[in-house]
């Protein structure tokens, strides 16, 4: 008599690890303190893009009638020493700040990160040169540097965005090499090497996508840095021009009426105190999810 015999069961598939994205998602779902900074960031966004609906008073338009006035129903925030209404020039200032903040930093990150994946793969002595360039630039001030530039070259946006670049993008270089030397040593770079492709195709191909972590983590910390710097360089008169509505600029047009109308000066301090805070706790839950040491990175 014949047995039949059960047939073995199959091996059950590897389940499929995460993504990085997909990990970062849950971590920033699952933790309070990202959840906060990033929903104070979207309020900031929201604000910024929906002020002209938000209010209907023009942010540059003096009105001598109405210079220091309290706040009010009519004007909640109250009005500066032009007669101009205190809240319609902070949210008004959101766009200034974000629309310059984030083109400054677009442009620091991108080529702080090429400059550092290309030192990375090329090593010798392009890598010593270019580390002997931003010894140079790193031993001087940022401030100082900062103010140079924009001597130099007068003020405005596009010449905030130059210096702004000046002064971060060696950081950032420093930062992306250190990343990219733990990448260039592994197989899959010695053999698109031994395929001959180029130091661009293996860097957009091979060694970018396996640090896009850093990248991203260095793009939101610098975010806040660079907000903060760009209204001290307005509050010292190095920045927007008057009667552009920033933050900054505010603050120093208002300081010296801060006993008569303190909500000139606190109202625009409040909001960029809260969006530098939003951009930390985002910077601070991106580095937690995807597990990019601060201190070790150099951050």
């Amino acid at each position: 008599m014949t047995t039949l015999e059960t047939p073995a069961p199959a091996p059950a598939a590897p389940l499929a690890k995460p993504s990085t994205a997909a990990r970062a998602w849950r971590t920033l779902r699952s933790s309070r303190a990202a959840t906060i900074g990033l929903a104070i960031v979207a309020v900031h966004v929201l604000i910024a893009l929906l002020a002209p609906v938000l209010t209907s008073y023009d942010p540059i338009v003096n009105n001598a009638d109405q210079a220091l006035l309290g706040p009010s129903w009519e004007h909640l925030a109250g009005t500066d020493q032009y007669g101009r209404d205190v809240l319609t020039r902070v949210l008004y200032g959101g766009r200034y700040a974000l629309g310059v903040s984030v083109t400054a930093t677009l442009l620091t990150v991108a080529l702080g990160t090429v400059a550092g994946c290309a030192a990375a793969l090329r090593g010798g002595w392009f890598d010593d040169v270019l580390g002997r360039v931003l010894d140079a630039v790193l031993s001087v001030p940022p401030v100082l540097v900062l103010l140079v530039v924009v001597t130099a070259l007068g003020t405005g946006p596009s010449v905030i965005v130059l210096a702004i670049a000046v002064v971060y993008v060696p950081q950032v270089v420093r930062v992306v090499r250190g990343a990219a030397l733990a990448i260039v040593p592994a197989d899959y770079v010695t053999a698109a090497r031994a395929r001959g492709e180029g130091t661009w195709a293996i860097l957009w191909r091979e060694v970018l996508p396996n640090i896009i972590d850093v990248v991203c983590v260095e793009f939101a910390m610098r975010a806040s840095w660079v907000v903060l710097l760009i209204s001290s360089l307005s509050f010292l008169g190095f920045g927007a021009d008057p009667p552009t509505p920033d933050w900054g600029l505010m603050v120093a047009e208002n300081r010296t009426a801060i006993t008569v109308v303190p909500m000139a000066s606190l109202a625009p301090i409040i909001a960029l105190a809260t969006l530098v805070v939003g951009l930390n706790l985002a910077a601070d839950a991106l580095s937690k999810a995807w597990g990019v040491d601060r201190i070790r990175e150099g951050l």
